[in-house]
């Protein structure tokens, strides 16, 4: 039987640190050793309402592989964003949030862009914003910090969908998230590095792609139904 590992809960309104790492790399653990399709779930919510100690760097680089790997899983992974009233999403809860596939928000609300000393955080969810939504439609949030509400965040794909119970709407998306099927983290990759690739670099990592679907549905192949069987 497939295993789904519970929901991981992450508050951005806590400052990073080795305990909200080591908490993310048990989800991918677990992720990675039930195997299967099933989604997994990031619940994610609340900002800083002040300023906070900057972490380490090493603390910073954990925290970003982390992410990464949570962004490479064969599985499908899906934020709740905003809990059950909304309010403001940043801090590591945006960044986690950035790094999923499906992302269902409380419609009441917000998202902030990691703050730092200096302002925005320069960390890779500056990357993952202008990746996603086109740097046009991130300037204002990279340069200046403003908040994104949920109707421009749903105009510019940073949200996929608004429910007033995201838990409950995670269920109705089933049939989608089931559609994602295996070779799931190639695709996201290929499509994730469509943006900052060359033609010719891709096209390589695309037929090695399309190579490794068709060995394995030639490794999977069934004998022919027999005539008798035929109705």
């Amino acid at each position: 039987m497939t295993h789904t590992p519970e929901p991981l809960l992450i508050d951005g309104g806590r400052p990073l640190s080795p305990e909200t790492v080591q908490a993310l790399n048990a989800l991918c653990d677990q992720a990675e050793d039930a195997g299967g399709h099933a989604p997994v779930v990031l619940r994610v919510s609340g900002a800083p309402t002040a300023p906070t100690a900057t972490p380490p760097l090493t603390l910073v680089n954990k925290w970003e592989r982390a992410l990464r790997r949570l962004e490479r899983l064969e599985r499908p992974t899906v934020a709740l964003v905003g809990g059950d009233t909304g309010g403001d999403c940043g801090g590591t809860a945006v960044e986690a949030l950035l790094a999923t596939d499906y992302r269902i928000a409380h419609p009441a609300t917000r998202l902030l862009p990691p703050a730092g000393p200096d302002g925005v955080w320069p960390g890779m969810a500056l990357h993952r914003l202008a990746n996603q939504a086109g740097a046009a439609a991130t300037r204002q949030v990279v340069l200046f910090g403003t908040a994104v509400p949920t109707w421009q965040a749903l105009t510019t794909h940073l949200l996929d969908e608004l429910a007033d119970d995201p838990a409950a709407a995670l269920a109705n998306a089933a049939d989608l998230l089931a559609g994602a099927g295996p070779g799931l983290s190639i695709r996201r990759q290929l499509m994730l590095d469509a943006t900052t690739t060359g033609h010719e670099e891709a096209l390589g990592r695309h037929l090695a792609a399309c190579d490794r679907v068709l060995r394995r549905a030639a490794a999977e192949a069934v004998d022919p139904v027999p005539v008798e069987a035929v109705v």
